[in-house]
């Protein structure tokens, strides 16, 4: 094969640099080209294969993934996960990253990150219902980190809301390890507004493939790469490696796709993400198992003088890449120009399974398909066989190690103080991570659409109504999707394995406690070097832990995304990873949106129960309560056991949807003491609450974690229903599961008593000025 164009003379070892190529890539490049490459197709291959699009360094991990099931449409490959809610009802979900981007420029990368994953929604055919978010941030009490946070906000809400589409739910949580490093997951899902599925192979000779959408410009030029590297104090530089993205211009490209797909007349569609137009046309071109070829003259710019290698290159938002029927290419064209968007044929789909791309009259890149997409590079890494010595020794850590409780106190070894356990309570719900995260959800519009059901965090999932667009009939029962991101990244740290499993429990409970059915999950794998020994065993243990808790819970995998080298490196090289952080973007169904319930009280003398399994463990080690109130990062995360985790669920959505309940909660960072808090303070209503003890520490009694335990609250009027259901069905209980009365909701306090004795009596206003000014203190 001949070489095209006479390429500039470039330095090869900068240009391996500027790529995150190696020297090995390069030898492999040369081998498939027969030749040596240009730059331009070197930069093609840099972003075709970083982390970011071929997951080099995780691949032979994600091929464990449960990823088949009973609703389950389509799984990883195309743009988003698609699966089966009957009623001729498809949901199509996924979650993706934008943290390097957001730590250069937090506005631009966050509000692009909602841009982008609502690109891979629609260019399945579906309209996006919901988005979600899953935020860390460094320390609140540095001022950077305030700014971020700020920023991304700001990003994520100037984005959804311009565009039209709910801010639903989301999580947040502060650490030092992302100081340097924060993370931005948004998760987003859409309604199938087509017949068919849209897909991304281009399997037609011949047809006109069709440039929609914004202009192309500089901006977000190696932004794939640059994702797949680590930040430094020098990557502010990369400023122009985050795109800019314009939200009016996504609804127009949202209504205006939809309407294209509709017609039958659109054969492929991808959205031009990361890697912009190499990508794009790559993938159209080896899904469909053809060759394309594409004219940049063609192409609509933004700036002048532009080089083949930008304009392949350049993340410029906002755009895609059709392969339509070529005697219905004019219409389509006229369509795309009554919605204010570019429209033009930049090339066409050719027998050679070959991308040819040609600039200003000659060749700027003639690469194989299989050459760019297929059996790219896998880096091989061993795990290490046993956990680190320096985790070993966090596991040996026992409740013996803390000081005693003497007259319902004890001493805080992070601030050598004495606290009552009333005090307690107040602090960990006063801390960023527990608080309540009113500030952040009040910028969202969570209510555009009509369909949400529950305010942000008013409930474990957030609940949406599924409904048509224009639908009519305002009377009937709409089914709905529950759907909650979950990871509790201080548990991954500790155990990836069991960290993993219990994000991915978490997730399913949280969707359990709405009423709906877990069905599949997208995952967001953000992990530091995999180039370490430690940083591949945490990736590699936590794969594990999820495949094993999706396989046990019957929640395949559908898609996601994998961020690497979330590290950050200081003036003197010294670099800090992140806390591995597997993000779980759970969905679940509910036939009736009208049977779900929210984690608040509901009435006064209302019967709080509580569920949970003796064989999940339960226990203060690797708690909020021992980092934010000793500030121990120490102790083995609880194992759960997924047998009764999953009948736990089961259990508790049966009594939903049986009318018993009145609302459910489940415990998770701060135990039982902050869950129940957090019904008082939704409520406005109090509890009075008796607990054994079992030889158990006070504090292991509040503050524990783990257990598989949901609280929940019975209507006091059908109380003598409950009871009587509960005893016909008592025999069917496994022996390790309990459903158990803990006390009723009160008017104004929580009052908390251990075999009779009261150790915690706090007025719910109090609980409530905690919880709620938290965060906006800070800001």
């Amino acid at each position: 094969m001949s070489n095209p164009t006479n390429p500039k003379l470039y330095n090869l070892f900068e240009a391996l640099k500027i790529e995150n190529l190696t020297e090995n890539d390069y030898k492999e490049i040369c081998k498939r080209l027969g030749r040596e490459p240009n730059r331009t197709e070197l930069g093609m291959f840099g972003v075709m294969w970083s982390e970011h699009c071929c997951y080099r360094n995780s691949k032979p991990l994600l091929g464990n993934f449960p990823t088949k099931g009973k609703y389950v449409l389509v799984g990883p490959g195309e743009n988003a996960g698609v699966i089966d809610f009957g009623k001729n009802q498809k949901l199509v979900f996924k979650i993706e990253s934008h943290n390097h981007p957001s730590a250069i420029e937090p506005f631009q990368g966050a509000a692009t990150g909602v841009g982008g994953i609502l690109r891979d929604i629609f260019t399945m055919g579906a309209r996006p219902i919901a988005v979600l978010n899953s935020l860390r941030f460094g320390n609140i009490e540095n001022s950077s980190n305030v700014s971020l946070l700020r920023g991304v906000v700001a990003g994520i809400s100037h984005y959804g809301n311009c565009v039209g589409v709910p801010t639903v739910g989301g999580e947040i949580d502060f650490d030092n390890s992302y100081s340097g490093n924060p993370l931005v997951n948004v998760m987003a899902l859409g309604l199938l507004e087509t017949e068919e599925i849209v897909c991304s192979g281009a399997d037609k000779v011949g047809s006109p493939v069709l440039y929609v959408g914004n202009t192309t410009g500089r901006d977000g030029v190696g932004g794939a790469s640059f994702a797949s590297s680590e930040l430094t104090t020098s990557s502010l530089d990369n400023r122009p490696a985050v795109q800019v993205g314009d939200p009016f211009i996504e609804k127009s490209l949202i209504e205006a796709c939809l309407d294209a797909f509709k017609t039958g007349d659109v054969i492929a569609a991808q959205d031009m993400g990361a890697a912009g137009l190499t990508c794009s046309s790559a993938e159209m071109a080896s899904n469909g198992g053809l060759g394309i070829s594409i004219d940049l003259d063609l192409v609509p710019a933004r700036e002048e003088n532009m080089t083949p290698y930008q304009y392949l290159l350049s993340e410029s938002q906002e755009r895609m890449l059709l392969v339509v029927k070529k005697e219905k290419v004019t219409n389509l064209i006229n369509q795309y120009e009554k919605w204010g968007l570019f429209a033009k044929v930049i090339g066409e789909v050719i027998p050679t399974k070959e991308v040819i791309i040609s600039h200003k009259g000659k060749i700027a890149a003639q690469i194989p398909t299989s050459a760019l997409s297929d059996d790219t590079p896998i880096n091989i890494h061993k795990a290490m066989k046993s956990p680190p010595n320096s985790l070993l020794k966090k596991w040996e850590w026992t409740e013996e190690k803390l000081p005693q409780i003497k007259d319902n106190k004890i001493l805080s070894i992070k601030e050598n103080n004495d606290f009552s356990l009333s005090q307690i309570i107040l602090k960990l719900l006063s801390n960023p991570s527990i608080a309540s995260k009113r500030w952040i959800y009040n910028q969202y519009d969570y209510q555009v659409q009509a369909n949400t059901i529950f305010k942000p965090g008013e409930s474990d999932a957030a609940l949406i109504r599924l409904r048509e667009q224009n639908e009519k009939n305002k009377k009937k029962n709409f089914s709905g999707v529950a759907v909650s991101v979950d990871c509790n990244s201080r548990w991954v740290s500790l155990d990836p394995f069991r960290g993993s499993i219990a994000a991915v429990a978490e997730s399913a409970r949280n969707v359990s406690c709405v009423g709906a059915e877990p069905l599949a999950i997208t995952n967001n794998l953000n992990f530091s070097s995999p180039e370490t020994d430690i940083g591949y065993w945490q990736l590699s243990s936590s794969c594990d832990g999820i495949s094993k808790a999706c396989i046990d819970l019957g929640t395949p995998v559908t898609g996601g995304n994998v961020s690497l080298y979330n590290e950050s490196k200081n003036q003197n090289n010294e670099i800090t990873p992140i806390n591995p952080t597997p993000v779980i973007g759970m969905v679940g169904k509910i036939d009736n949106v009208e049977k779900a319930i929210s984690s608040g009280w509901k009435n006064i003398n209302d019967q709080i129960w509580l569920i949970g399994s003796t064989a999940s463990e339960s226990t203060i080690a690797a708690s909020s309560y021992l980092e934010y109130f000793h500030g121990e990062i120490t102790g083995r995360p609880p194992k759960i056991d997924l047998h009764d985790e999953k009948y736990c669920q089961t259990f508790l959505r049966s009594l939903i949807l049986k009318d018993f309940l009145e609302s459910s909660h489940d415990i998770s960072d701060g135990g039982l003491a902050v869950a129940l808090s957090e019904c008082c303070i939704l409520s406005s209503k109090g509890a009075v609450i008796d607990l054994e003890n079992n030889n158990n520490r006070l504090d292991n009694v509040l503050f524990s974690e783990g257990g598989s335990r949901i609280v929940f609250s019975v209507n006091k009027k059908n109380e003598l229903n409950w009871l009587n259901y509960l005893n016909a069905i008592q025999h069917d209980l496994p022996k390790t599961i309990y459903v158990k009365k803990i006390g009723y909701v009160s008017q104004e306090s929580l009052k908390i008593n251990v075999e009779n004795m009261e150790i915690c009596n706090i007025e719910v206003e109090k609980l409530t000025e905690k919880f709620n000014n938290s965060i906006s203190s800070y800001l």
